[in-house]
């Protein structure tokens, strides 16, 4: 027990003598802290107090000429397009064409079986003929006054109802036959032959690509400044060569949903490497400013009620709000809230201050 109690107490004197050295310590510390802070206090009065300048990058506004260009995405679309259908059912007897191969306008492409049809018909023709008989000796049993005109009339009407009905058959043999509607290049057919074909039954796809269609969209406050005729550049990530091409129709309003205004224009195809369903990159030349002021991008900060940029004057760093127009990939155009000759930060501007100091790096523009 006792070199229990021995332990203790050496221990309990252990931790006091280490408290009284580190509050000593402590204490030696506050005295050299002090000191040294008069001296400094002392410094201060002969050189002046304040934060170091921090250094930006700057450039001097000035304007100059800058082509409005509007960069959206659009889709390339066929001149013409049309999933071939058949208008009868039926089986299908041949097919008289080639998947992935150009086709004209009026060829047969597909033929479905037209036997029944063929027979009504030439029913209907019996019995038309026999009918035009009948009306022709009416007609002249009423020269003679042998028949009344009503009966005359009745044998008339019989046969002209008679060539409705063959005209009806002919229309639906037409139908039999399945030919292109227009001049294109034709897809992967769905069928083969002795497929029971109905109106729902896919033949295949025909389109027509060249001259192709590229239907895009842009903001509505570009709308007054999209004409007919506008020329277009865009690229598609299937060909890397630029195309060109001219706005040809503009729809009459603008999307209520999105607040845009769709546009389409037409580009030459005649190697058919542009295909329907590409994204285009699309470059709309608008107009041209004269005296446009550039920023970098960078400088710009969004703030709750619109935009600000740091400048500087009297060697601090000064908020100005601006508004901005069209943006490209490095530069935006600055349309109110600067003047030439302001010196705008361009670096630093998310640690910047209203009135902080600033040393400016100008960069040339």
């Amino acid at each position: 027990m006792k070199k229990r109690y021995i332990i203790y107490t050496v221990l309990a004197l252990g931790l006091a003598y280490l408290v009284y050295y580190r509050i000593n310590a402590n204490k030696k510390l506050e005295g050299k802290g002090a000191a040294s802070s008069g001296q400094g206090k002392g410094a201060d009065k002969g050189k002046g107090s304040g934060p170091a300048p921090m250094v930006v990058d700057g450039m001097v506004v000035k304007t100059t000429s800058f082509d409005t260009d509007l960069e959206v995405t659009g889709v390339i679309e066929a001149n013409e397009s049309v999933v071939l259908k058949s208008e009868v059912s039926g089986l299908v007897t041949g097919i008289f064409f080639t998947e992935g191969t150009n086709v004209s306008k009026g060829s047969v492409l597909v033929k479905v079986n037209d036997r029944d049809i063929q027979a009504q018909l030439q029913e209907a023709l019996t019995k038309q003929k026999l009918s035009g008989t009948n009306e022709n000796r009416a007609k002249q049993l009423l020269e003679k006054g042998a028949i009344s005109q009503e009966e005359y009339d009745t044998s008339l009407a019989d046969l002209k109802s008679l060539q409705a009905q063959s005209q009806l058959i002919r229309a639906q043999l037409a139908k039999t036959t399945i030919r292109a509607p227009f001049s294109g290049r034709i897809g992967l057919r769905s069928i083969s032959a002795g497929t029971y074909l109905t109106p729902a039954t896919v033949i295949a796809n025909l389109v027509s690509t060249n001259p192709i269609k590229i239907t895009f969209s842009v903001p509505e406050k570009y709308a007054g400044q999209i004409k007919m005729g506008s020329s277009i550049n865009f690229t598609t990530d299937g060909v890397s060569a630029q195309n060109t091409g001219k706005v040809y129709a503009i729809e009459p309003g603008i999307n209520a949903a999105t607040r845009t205004l769709q546009i389409r224009a037409l580009a030459p195809n005649a190697d058919n490497k542009l295909l329907p369903g590409a994204f285009a990159k699309i470059k709309l030349a608008l107009n041209t400013l004269p005296n446009a002021i550039l920023i970098p991008n960078q400088a710009i900060i969004p703030v709750l009620k619109g935009k600000i940029v740091y400048i500087q004057k009297n060697g601090k760093a000064q908020e100005a709000k601006v508004e901005a127009g069209t943006r490209t990939d490095e530069n935006i155009v600055i349309t109110s809230g600067l003047k030439v000759g302001d010196t705008v930060l361009t670096t630093g501007s998310m640690a910047l201050k209203k009135d902080a100091p600033v040393k400016v790096n100008l960069v040339k523009n």
